[in-house]
């Protein structure tokens, strides 16, 4: 059972995927792995939309920590793998990510995580401010379009940069910020955030609970893959 098993993690890393993604979301997840100790490894995860708005996991990579020449690989190998057009890659501040997208998807578009700015926002601000500084926040990606977003973002500068100036120039600063604006209404609530990979990932660490840790790197491969099956099988149910 064993060796079939493994079969299928070799058949998962290297399937041949879709050559056209509409986005690809990027995140890392932490579950226990036992080398010489039990640490927490982090699983980097690629969750991919096809333009007929197939979901499938894509690939990953397990290793220590994030770092740019991990995010480099997974993307390398999605290439191998038969991927040659992303119109926009979805991430939050990921290590060494943008070095990876220069390299291997130069010409795809970036969405930072709205959902991520926001929070990082609400845990630099005043507890009394916070609810204020966050709904005027949500307000930038509930416009209607990118000119009124762009308002939207001007307003909120305008409100707080009094109160909190290096938060507000920071976040001015920050690149990505309305990437989601240029593709159809239709498809924008799910492409400003990383929600669609957290959701995942926060599924795989619920169905770990009642691991203490895996014993070794192919049994954490063995239910990865087994995971990520399972997802894609149904993700592919749902549309046909």
């Amino acid at each position: 059972m064993t060796k079939a098993v493994n079969e299928q993690v070799q058949a998962f890393q290297q399937r041949r995927l879709a050559s056209q993604y509409a986005a690809i979301f990027l995140d890392a997840t932490y579950l226990p792995l036992k080398r010489d100790t039990v640490q927490k490894e982090a699983v980097h995860i690629a969750i991919g939309i096809r333009p007929d708005g197939t979901k499938e996991v894509l690939n990953y990579q397990v290793a220590s920590t994030e770092s740019t020449g991990i995010w480099t690989e997974l993307l390398g190998t999605l290439i191998k793998q038969g991927v040659k057009d992303v119109l926009l890659f979805v991430a939050d501040g990921l290590v060494g990510l943008d070095e990876g997208l220069n390299r291997h998807f130069p010409k795809a578009k970036r969405q930072r995580c709205l959902v991520h700015v926001g929070r990082n926002l609400m845990n630099k601000v005043r507890v009394k401010d916070r609810k204020a500084v966050i709904s005027d926040f949500k307000q930038v990606h509930r416009a209607a379009n990118r000119e009124a977003a762009e308002l939207k973002l001007n307003e909120f500068a305008n409100n707080w940069h009094q109160t909190y100036p290096k938060l507000i120039k920071d976040l001015l600063k920050m690149p990505n910020l309305l990437t989601f604006m240029d593709f159809p209404p239709a498809i924008r609530q799910s492409l400003y955030s990383t929600n669609l990979i957290e959701n995942f990932n926060k599924h795989l660490k619920r169905t770990t609970h009642h691991k203490e840790q895996f014993p070794t790197e192919d049994s954490l491969d063995r239910f990865l893959v087994s995971q990520f099956n399972v997802y894609n099988e149904k993700s592919l149910k749902r549309i046909h």
